[in-house]
């Protein structure tokens, strides 16, 4: 898949069959519409292009609501878009002036001019353009002078899933990992780097990796115990993970630390990618570090029953 980081970097492509959105998450929703991209693409001897948003829109629109936390980053879209095959990402950079644009501005000056679009896809309640004035049935209605054709995924197709970004983002922030993951088509995952921690871990017996998620806007699920799998150096490895304040230790910051089964190199400054699979337990102040320690046990037998 060829990356694009703005507009002005794309050429025109043979048969350009198009889809935009923000696709946080890219979720079982948002495949029912980038399969179906990607059939017609082939089926017309064109390429699939994806348009994408970025900043989300609501960041740009209302800066000073911080609420909104997203399910994957830009690298991440980009990585789970290019799984699925699709042939060109487009980054459009969104900006207060770029929400001023009407609907014929963005259909002449983007899909037309820009892309060369041939189809377009849509979802059956996709809207687009300024005060979001554009719509499937506007598209229809002017048809004839766009010189492209257009597709619309039926309500029933994507309702039939019944997922949306917001009722994965409601199971995560309930540590309903599993709900989570089944909405997603995959297990729910964040990156991050490796920074030097209180190194309690090390001494309980289980030392941890202390990741550092460097986009604030990224969605931390439920402070609890997890069985994860982590990512490594194109490795995947078992293990388990603690998100919270740790209590027992009367910690004041919420830190995200995890303990990798049967692993002892040295992972300071390195990036990893965590793939949550499901919640052990929830977060809980132990009476001393002993207790801990067995709980800890506990949680690796758990967590390594669940992974095998």
């Amino acid at each position: 898949m060829k990356i694009y980081r703005g507009i002005e970097e794309f050429n025109p492509v043979q048969n350009a069959v198009v889809t935009s959105g923000t696709f946080d998450g890219v979720h079982l929703g948002h495949k029912v519409i980038l399969k179906r991209l990607i059939q017609l693409a082939k089926k017309r001897q064109g390429e699939s292009v994806v348009l994408t948003f970025w900043p989300h829109p609501r960041f740009v629109l209302y800066p000073n609501d911080t609420s909104l936390k997203l399910l994957s980053t830009f690298q991440e879209k980009a990585s789970y878009l290019s799984d699925l095959g699709i042939d060109h990402l487009i980054k459009i950079e969104f900006t207060k002036k770029f929400s001023q644009l009407s609907s014929e501005e963005f259909i002449h000056n983007i899909l037309i001019d820009k892309i060369g679009t041939k189809l377009l896809v849509i979802g059956y309640d996709h809207r687009f353009g300024k005060n979001r004035e554009g719509s499937f049935q506007y598209l229809a209605n002017n048809s004839h002078k766009y010189g492209f054709e257009i597709e619309e995924i039926p309500r029933q197709d994507i309702e039939n899933i019944a997922v949306s970004s917001t009722k994965i983002r409601n199971a995560l922030e309930s540590g309903e990992i599993k709900t989570a993951n089944e909405f997603i088509g995959n297990n729910y995952s964040l990156t991050g780097k490796v920074i030097k921690g209180s190194q309690i871990g090390r001494d309980l017996g289980f030392p941890t990796a202390n990741i550092v998620v460097e986009e604030s806007y990224k969605l931390i699920p439920a402070d609890g115990a997890y069985a994860v799998k982590i990512g490594y150096q194109d490795r995947w490895y078992n293990g388990m993970l603690n998100i919270g304040f740790r209590p027992t230790v009367n910690g004041t910051t919420r830190t995200i630390e995890t303990h990798i089964f049967d692993f002892n190199q040295n992972l300071y400054g390195q990036v990893l990618t965590i793939g949550f699979v499901e919640k052990i337990r929830g977060e809980k102040k132990f009476e001393n570090l002993e207790a801990l320690s067995k709980q800890l046990t506990l949680d690796r037998k758990d967590a390594m029953k669940i992974l095998d």
